[in-house]
């Protein structure tokens, strides 16, 4: 009968201590192995910055160029407003124990210009409103609306405008320096014109932005002189 096997030698506890083991010696401990769920995983998150930061840059380098290119090749300059003509066919100033009244009618011709060559300006329904008088004699005239046009390329749009002011009551001493004003042809005239412009370039249309035009302190001494100032232009305001 043969022997039976000699039995393997046995694992070792962990903390056990081999008698015949050289003194001192302790064996390298074993690394943990960690389950999947629980091994760090590597961070993208700074590459996916990276890469949009390379195309945000690289989209803002293209906008820059097309823009310049835009404006070296269209040359795009501001529309140009001024007054024509201003008339008072009529300025009557009656004294009543109620009160001063004032009825006046004004024609009015504004002209707008498209300077540039390559640009269309779109205009929408236009608000004008008339005044006469500086500062705290200002004294409104009416309002009247001018339907929608188009201005076309290096090409100049006439405007007329008509207001009416019927039994207005004012101040007594305000409506003879106004009076005063009106015979002399030193009564300042004021016109503000709220409109919408869109830009037409190369087939394309932009969409509209609300514009103000100030025509302020023009006499109508100056008008019949011939003399039209520029009227300023403010853009995002009323």
């Amino acid at each position: 009968m043969s022997d039976a096997p000699f039995p393997s030698a046995l694992n070792k506890p962990p903390g056990y201590n081999d008698p015949n083991s050289p003194a001192g010696f302790k064996p390298p401990p074993r690394k943990p192995v960690l389950p999947p769920s629980f091994r760090p995983k590597k961070k993208k998150g700074s590459v996916c910055c990276c890469c949009f930061c390379i195309s945000f840059s690289i989209l803002i380098a293209l906008i820059i160029i097309f823009a310049a290119v835009f404006y070296f090749s269209v040359n795009p300059k501001l529309p140009r407003f001024h007054v024509r003509s201003f008339q008072i066919p009529r300025f009557n100033v009656t004294e009543t124990p109620d009160g001063t009244y004032l009825d006046a009618t004004t024609m009015t011709v504004m002209e707008v210009r498209n300077p540039n060559g390559k640009m269309t300006y779109y205009y929408g329904d236009t608000a004008v409103d008339i005044s006469v008088g500086e500062g705290e004699d200002e004294t409104e005239l009416g309002t009247a609306k001018v339907p929608k046009f188009t201005s076309r390329k290096q090409n100049t749009t006439s405007l007329k405008v008509e207001t009416k002011a019927s039994n207005k009551q004012v101040d007594n001493m305000l409506a003879n320096r106004l009076l005063s004003g009106y015979k002399s042809k030193s009564l300042a005239v004021n016109v503000a014109a709220r409109t919408k412009v869109g830009v037409g370039v190369a087939g394309l249309k932009t969409g509209m932005l609300g514009v103000t035009v100030k025509c302020k302190g023009i006499t109508m001494k100056q008008l019949d002189g011939d003399d039209m100032p520029n009227c300023l232009i403010h853009t995002l305001r009323w």
